[in-house]
């Protein structure tokens, strides 16, 4: 009886087969592949997958070809297995791959094609119905006048949640309530370490160069070198590295890929980069392009993501359309998304990541998305420990920093312990937005709610 073909042996083969554009042949696919395997172990793979129906051929002998059956647009994925990000059958053959032992994973290094290859509005990562989907979402009414208009009309709400959202994919453990104390008041939160709470203030500080310089940033030398100098203050080894490119190796944990090494090369390609980025017309390509390829350069000693994620706002600020804050993005789907550019040059997993959250951020900040969207299914599984929680907040009389420490304390008492970070952050802002009009969601009594608001204040 033959060897069953299990589900993690077909996944590299799906990935490497939904990478290409068109159909492919069997040595493209070979050369596309992680690891190495078997000619005819890789034809009885791909017979299953054909036999599934997640594959279609064409052609006989040498001219046979393959690709994915019914291939669609990003926007077309499938739910997660568990919470995360619903992802695309590429993005899943990608996921299948970044989340194996470092061991099973082929070392790589810096492919100056991947970035060479790419010719600005010929070239898309985002297709075009994708890009018109994000445009309808993100369009406010602010299109037509200066740059950065509609940013500063947001600006107290995104200083908090970009701060927070960035950081906290960086594994900083600050909450939400924390990091409005700490950029509201400049109050640091006990028992965090001194990085993390400079990491915030950073933040705090590159966002607003994006604010009030709107008209002069851009993809140019200056805005990303400034952003990474503001981002990286006080957290480097030398002082000197910040805003200046590397001239020496780095390493990235938890990945087999090597970044470039020669201070040449990577002053060529990040010239290349910015040049590239620039020429790209539509917006919301710039911004993903930028995602996608500071990080797999690495042209900074540290902190490339992160200046990476905020120069992705560069053209929504400067066009006027809404933010990209990263609100409620796992930090799992946002490493291994990112693994996959760097070790296999795979942007599917990235680009769902991409969507779900200018979707999540459009749902904070564009009326746009609130007319068309569906009732949050996470807050309306916890529509009863949510009202316990703020309720309790409201009645104990907590202030930013009482609440902070009781939510984090009681969400574990309230939902499963994979679901306490999302909660808590639920809860925190709900409290954030709690005001004389809305308090009576939560069965609150107006005096409960006026003695509750002066000390939270």
């Amino acid at each position: 009886m033959p060897k069953r073909v299990s589900q993690e042996e077909l996944n590299p083969v799906l990935a490497a087969v939904a990478g290409f554009e068109t159909a492919a042949s069997l040595d493209e696919i070979t050369r596309r592949l992680p690891a190495p395997i078997p000619r005819r172990t890789l034809q009885r793979r791909l017979v299953v997958l054909l036999e599934q129906g997640r594959l279609v051929a064409h052609g006989t002998g040498s001219g046979r070809r393959y690709r994915v059956a019914a291939q669609t647009e990003p926007l077309d994925r499938e739910p997660a297995a568990g919470p995360g990000i619903p992802l695309s059958t590429a993005a899943r053959g990608t996921c299948s791959i970044t989340t194996q032992p470092l061991i099973a994973r082929r070392p790589v290094g810096y492919d100056a094609a991947f970035v060479g290859d790419y010719s600005p509005n010929v070239s898309a990562y985002l297709p075009m119905g994708l890009r018109s989907k994000l445009l309808s979402m993100g369009r406010t009414s602010d299109e037509s006048l200066p740059a950065g208009t509609h940013l500063r009309k947001v600006m107290d709400r995104l200083l908090i949640d970009l701060s927070w959202n960035s950081s906290r994919l960086e594994g900083n453990t600050y909450s939400l309530l924390e990091t409005q104390r700490l950029l509201e008041l400049g109050e640091s939160a006990e028992g965090r370490k001194a990085e993390e709470t400079q990491m915030l203030l950073n933040h705090k500080a590159a966002i607003e160069l994006l604010a009030q310089q709107s008209e002069e940033v851009g993809f140019n030398r200056y805005t990303v070198c400034s952003l990474h100098a503001l981002l990286s203050d006080n957290l480097l080894p030398d002082p000197g590295a910040g805003g200046r490119l590397r001239s020496h190796a780095v390493a990235i944990g938890r990945s087999v890929f090597q970044p470039l090494e020669v201070p040449q090369l990577i002053e060529e390609r990040f010239e290349e980069i910015l040049t590239k980025a620039t020429a790209i017309g539509d917006p919301f390509e710039q911004a993903f392009f930028v995602m996608v390829h500071l990080p797999y350069l690495q042209p900074f000693e540290d902190v490339n993501k992160r200046v990476s994620r905020l120069a992705a706002n560069i053209p929504l600020v400067k066009h006027n359309l809404s933010p990209l804050s990263f609100v409620d993005v796992p930090q799992d789907d946002y490493l291994h998304a990112i693994l996959g550019v760097y070790e296999l040059n795979r942007v599917d997993y990235l680009r769902d990541v991409y969507v779900w959250a200018y979707e999540r951020s459009c749902a904070r900040y564009s009326a746009i998305l609130q007319s068309l969207g569906e009732p949050d299914p996470f807050r309306l599984r916890h529509r009863l420990p949510l009202m316990e929680m703020v309720g309790e907040v409201v009645r104990g009389g907590m202030d930013k920093k009482a609440a902070a420490t009781f939510i984090a304390r009681r969400s574990g008492e309230l939902v499963a312990t994979e679901e306490r970070a999302r909660f808590a952050a639920m809860a925190e802002s709900e409290l954030s937005s709690l005001h004389e009009g809305n308090f009576a969601r939560f069965r609150l009594r107006p005096s409960e709610f006026t003695a509750w608001k002066a000390k939270w204040k």
